[in-house]
């Protein structure tokens, strides 16, 4: 079997949910998502500004009134933390980078407490990229930290392909200013060029406070801030390959394609009496695709070999991966998707896997 990632830990949490059998899938035609529980993150010490005449205006600290005159700061709304899918969004990019640096033995527990000094940022960036970067490793100083911040934003810059002069999502003031705008921006730019196997909570948006000092007096405005949006490739970076053409330009050839593979797959599965409607969430968990192997090759799966009623995404990942050997070692091309790719409901990674299949087996009966 494939070495795994490393992880970092994580807090199991306790499912009070019955088990569903293997039969409980007999006849369905769909399955329903189960949304995984996220943990509580710990709402950050932030307020919004106070201005005249705004009697439900949250109060903030004396500090930050400190504003130069025609100065312009952002802060984020003290709601946005009870926002589920903020919520699950910092959890998800929490996770990414304890995974990524879990070898370091590096934790962190708040992105923008642990972000802000640019050491862990370093970390991740040579861990994603492979550079080394000339810098201290420790900074304990204001202006050394900035300094580091700025060597580390220009490296993530020029990897991302952004122009300094005319990029605002994040700078050196924003980030070690705690900015979790900022900080969430620059993640998710790297999370979407880097593709590790996470899917991002998608059309996250939350409430900014823009204040701005003019003639001495303090004003404000509330804007709506995307953090991120719809995204239809989630998996892993690879050559381009036809799918990537239907998806681009094609919408309504790619219908036709994956009517195609629902017949083909049905064709087999309903011999056990499954089906499947939704290629993309129903074969997430690998039950389905070990099942379709062992059909396809007249070979028994051994029910101890899997999960049959996975819930857990480590056990997912395990069953798919499962199926990706048993591919491999019937002399099957090695899957071009990630298993962590299907399960995170990618459905380009799960076409090819899935095309894959029907190219060797659509003459049989």
């Amino acid at each position: 079997m494939a070495t795994a990632r490393p992880k970092s830990p994580r807090t199991v949490a306790i499912k009070g949910e019955k088990d569903e059998s293997i039969w409980d899938k007999l006849g369905t035609l769909g399955r329903k998502k189960r949304i995984k529980e996220v943990q509580e993150v710990q709402a950050e010490g932030k307020y919004a500004i106070d201005s005249p005449g705004c009697p439900t205006a949250p109060v903030i600290p004396p500090e930050e009134y400190n504003l130069e005159d025609n100065e312009e700061r952002c802060i984020i709304d003290p709601k946005a933390y009870d926002d589920p899918k903020f919520k699950e969004l910092l959890n998800v990019l929490k996770e990414w980078i304890n995974d990524e640096l879990a070898s370091q033995r590096i934790i962190v527990q708040d992105v923008s407490e642990d972000l802000y000094d640019g050491q862990v940022l370093q970390k991740l960036l040579e861990k994603l990229t492979g550079d080394k970067l000339d810098v201290p490793e420790v900074t304990q100083s204001e202006e050394g930290q900035k300094q580091k911040l700025s060597v580390v934003l220009d490296h993530f810059n020029k990897v991302l392909g952004i122009q300094r002069i005319s990029h605002n999502k994040w700078s050196v003031e924003a980030i070690h200013s705690k900015n979790i705008v900022a900080i969430t921006h620059l993640l998710v730019a790297l999370a979407r060029h880097f593709r590790p196997p996470v899917r991002l909570p998608e059309h996250v948006s939350v409430d900014v406070v823009i204040v701005q000092k003019i003639k001495g007096v303090l004003n404000h405005k509330i804007l709506r801030e995307s953090l991120t949006k719809a995204y239809d490739d989630v998996g892993m970076r690879c050559e381009r390959d036809a799918f990537d053409t239907l998806f681009d330009h094609a919408p309504d050839k790619l219908q036709v394609v994956k009517k195609s593979l629902v017949t083909f797959v049905n064709k087999h599965l309903n011999k056990m009496n499954f089906e499947v409607t939704e290629i993309e969430s129903q074969f997430h968990d690998g039950v389905y695709l070990i099942m379709l192997m062992g059909l396809l090759e007249g070979f028994f799966v051994p029910h101890y070999s899997f999960h049959l009623t996975p819930h857990e995404f480590d056990q997912k990942v395990h069953n798919v991966t499962f199926a990706f050997e048993l591919m491999e070692e019937v002399g099957l091309q090695k899957p071009k998707a990630r298993p962590e790719d299907v399960v995170n409901m990618d459905l380009k990674s799960t076409l090819r896997v899935l095309y894959n299949l029907f190219l060797k087996y659509k003459t049989i009966l």
